[in-house]
């Protein structure tokens, strides 16, 4: 029974791990590519570069991405724990963003180039995030 619970608890732990690790890896290649699109638009402002012909980006917004992707991938290297705080931590910011997101679209708050399809996949990443940070090492 208890080397069960062991195996559980390492499985678990290593969500974590794995999460944060991929997430960033893919932070940092998406706020890379970034790059590639946003150039001739404003570094700061509501309009940017579509990424994938869908996503809106500038150069703040690449920048957000890479900080993260960073961070993430220094958590994931840090540890279990690290990586658990900085999952929950980034997934609720990510639901934040994407729900001020909503109201700061078309508006003159909208610095990171916001549109509909950022928002809604701000929301679901941060929701993935989150319940992974929660559940996954429990």
């Amino acid at each position: 029974m208890a080397t069960q619970r062991t195996i559980d608890m390492e499985e678990s732990r290593q969500v974590n791990t794995l999460a944060a690790f991929t997430f960033g890896a893919v932070f940092v290649v998406i706020g890379l590519l970034g790059f590639t699109v946003s150039g001739g638009h404003q570094p700061v402002g509501s309009h940017g570069g579509h990424l994938l012909g869908v996503f809106q980006v500038n150069l703040l917004h690449n920048l957000v991405h890479l900080a993260l992707g960073a961070l993430m991938i220094f958590a994931a290297v840090a540890g279990t724990r690290p990586a658990k705080v900085v999952d929950v931590l980034v997934g609720a910011v990510y639901l934040a963003v994407g729900a001020i997101g909503v109201f700061a679209t078309g508006t003159s708050l909208n610095i990171i180039a916001l549109n509909g399809a950022d928002n809604a996949l701000h929301l679901l990443l941060g929701a993935v995030l989150l319940a992974i940070g929660l559940l996954a090492d429990r």
